[in-house]
């Protein structure tokens, strides 16, 4: 039967300030983080390098657009577009416009934007046009949002003016 002995003021550290207890604490932790790594190998380190650096490569905008999606759609926004524009200007990587039914489903739909945009950790830099409600613009950074009536959208067009391709195919549909 082993006997269990009392640890002394000497082994227990009791005579020690707490600031070299707490030194000795930090290099006893960083030395076994070392010797996990030294354990686990390089081929082990070199994944994780690798993990990081593609977890740097994904774009941070692709959560900010689900995110104006997921809101759009909980809203019934009406025929929602998603244009990438990062090739065609610095403004912004991507815009997405949608139509609401009256200008108060309008703001309402800019409103919950800007809601859940926040709940994600996205601070809009600025919403426009919410007095009216026929137009709100919603500022995301990476993602500008445009919020129109049917009429004001028909009228400035601007799927065509951003997306080369349906301009090419709305010039294609005059010519013929």
């Amino acid at each position: 039967m082993a006997v269990k002995r009392a640890k002394t003021s000497r082994q227990s550290g009791a005579g020690k300030s707490p600031a070299k207890q707490a030194a000795k604490a930090k290099v006893t932790r960083l030395s076994s983080a070392r010797k996990k790594l030294a354990s686990k190998g390089p081929a082990t380190a070199a994944k994780k390098k690798a993990a990081k650096s593609a977890a740097k490569a994904v774009p941070a905008r692709q959560p900010v657009v689900g995110v104006v999606e997921n809101a759009l759609d909980e809203m019934k926004a009406v025929n929602v577009r998603v244009l990438p524009v990062n090739k065609l200007t610095d403004i912004t990587d991507t815009m997405i416009i949608a139509s609401g039914n009256s200008d108060r489903h309008v703001r309402s739909i800019a409103d919950r934007v800007v809601e859940h945009a926040k709940k994600a950790g996205f601070r809009p830099m600025g919403v426009e046009g919410e007095r009216d409600g026929e137009w709100v613009l919603v500022d995301l950074q990476d993602v500008i949002v445009h919020i129109m009536l049917p009429k004001v959208r028909e009228f400035y067009r601007l799927e065509s003016l951003w997306d080369v391709s349906a301009a090419r195919r709305e010039a294609a549909e005059q010519s013929a």
